[in-house]
């Protein structure tokens, strides 16, 4: 996905997921370096016109793959290691 798109409510793919593409894209251009900080639930809010509960699926989703961790009181942030990218080549053996 284009890490510059806007949420599309008429797409197939649900908003959070949407956000969850957008936001992994941005990561994977560079936007955010690894151990580094996200735009608050609150700016992605402002940002992209979608709900906190929205925001906040998206980055669990995120986490879940492994791409950011939450710091209670602190924010999002992007994780170090990355995960690899689907379509980067599997290490040899």
């Amino acid at each position: 996905m284009n890490p510059d798109a806007e949420i599309d409510h008429g797409a197939p793919l649900t908003p959070y997921r949407q956000l969850a593409e957008i936001l992994r894209a941005q990561i994977r251009r560079g936007d955010w370096q690894p151990g580094r900080m996200v735009p608050s639930e609150a700016q992605l809010v402002q940002r992209y016109g979608i709900a906190r509960t929205t925001v906040r699926r998206a980055l669990g989703l995120l986490a879940d793959e492994g791409w950011v961790y939450a710091v209670p009181q602190r924010g999002w942030f992007v994780s170090d290691p990355l995960p690899p990218s689907p379509d980067a080549p599997a290490p040899s053996a």
